[in-house]
């Protein structure tokens, strides 16, 4: 098959590659030039998005991220990578006999805040205008391609970076109130992405994390004893975030690999 990868960052990268080693032939989209051998790379704006002269495609990945380093506000960023983009790829993709096309969205279109359970099952309703903008994203993909789209929600992406953390334990003295967090590793991500190219009768969305919630204050503590760090205060009672339950995923016999923390 002949895969197109709309954004072509870090999670794209690893299922890119897996997908080659399954002999699938592979392009990529993205705004700065790329060295992975196995694929054929253009460099292109995706909101002037032109693939007429590529052979039939059949398989589309679109994962897109907003740029950290932008003059616009967050949510103009997120308006403009997400929604405003929706168009110009699905007008592009309109001769190619588009087969599956799998979005990748976020758990942020949930907008819960005290602690809630959250499943495959909840409806989405944002908080914020940036959960609002990935859900018209959502809608629009739906839209354009009704057979063909699988929406995957991750939650919080791991596995690239520990210095996020390695700051938190190292600066944190007290916190706020028990914070629910929600993870999933980026191979386990990308190991997902590529199982559903497979699926024969795919839902139309999927949750990714690795259905272990915890407090954010207490994977906090867990590193600065460790490390033989001072141990953080919990200030308050209060809960915030929310716990997310990946059922689909886990229903689909998909395998996560990094389901430790």
């Amino acid at each position: 098959m002949h895969i197109l990868f709309i954004g072509y960052g870090k999670t794209s990268q690893r299922v890119a590659k897996q997908l080659f080693q399954h002999d699938h032939q592979i392009t990529t989209i993205s705004r700065s030039a790329k060295t992975d051998t196995f694929a054929t790379h253009l460099i292109q704006d995706v909101h002037q998005l032109d693939v007429s002269q590529l052979a039939p495609i059949d398989v589309v990945y679109v994962l897109l991220a907003s740029p950290r380093q932008s003059p616009l506000s967050s949510i103009d960023a997120y308006q403009q990578t997400y929604v405003d983009s929706v168009q110009s790829i699905v007008h592009a993709l309109k001769p190619h006999p588009v087969k599956r096309i799998i979005v990748v969205s976020s758990t942020r279109v949930y907008g819960e805040n005290a602690g809630e359970y959250i499943d495959d099952e909840t409806v989405p309703e944002s908080s914020d205008e940036q959960g609002r903008l990935l859900l018209t994203m959502e809608q629009l993909y739906r839209q354009a391609f009704p057979e063909q789209c699988i929406i995957v929600r991750p939650t919080g992406i791991y596995g690239i970076s520990t210095a996020r953390m390695q700051k938190l334990a190292e600066t944190t003295r007290s916190y706020p109130n028990i914070h629910w967090s929600n993870r999933i590793h980026i191979d386990d991500l990308a190991g997902f992405l590529v199982f559903l190219l497979h699926v024969e009768h795919a839902e139309k969305s999927y949750i990714c994390t690795n259905n272990q919630p915890q407090p954010l204050h207490e994977r906090i503590l867990e590193l600065q004893r460790a490390i033989h760090l001072s141990e953080l205060v919990l200030e308050s009672q209060q809960v915030t975030g929310k716990r997310i339950y990946a059922g689909r995923m886990v229903e689909s016999g998909f395998k996560l690999v990094h389901d430790k923390h």
